[in-house]
């Protein structure tokens, strides 16, 4: 390996360092029910909060309300993860590198 690929790797290492950085600080919310039940991950892997809209809450479906967590926990892991993926392949030029992801 040359002096200037050696270097290029190591801008690389940084790079992505910085990034799984910002990345483990980054906030991401989702809602689900129009707006009712709001959830919001630290990192893509952590839950925040969970904020729930009193009129949501019925003792008679707490299945519904169950439904509506759940929808927006996914979302917002989901959308934490394309995130993390969108930024990583800005640096990695769509390189498919183990462990990073």
């Amino acid at each position: 390996m040359n002096k200037n690929m050696l270097r290029q790797a190591q801008q690389m290492q940084a790079q992505m360092a910085k990034i799984q950085e910002e990345l483990a600080e980054a906030r991401n919310e989702a809602t689900a029910g129009g707006g009712v039940v709001k959830v919001t991950v630290i990192g893509g892997s952590k839950v925040e909060s969970i904020e729930i809209a009193p009129e949501v809450v019925d003792p008679e479906d707490i299945e519904m309300l169950q439904d509506l967590v759940i929808a927006a926990v996914n979302e917002a892991m989901d959308t934490a993860q394309a995130e993390a993926a969108k930024k990583m392949s800005a640096i990695t030029g769509g390189l498919n590198i183990p462990g990073l992801m």
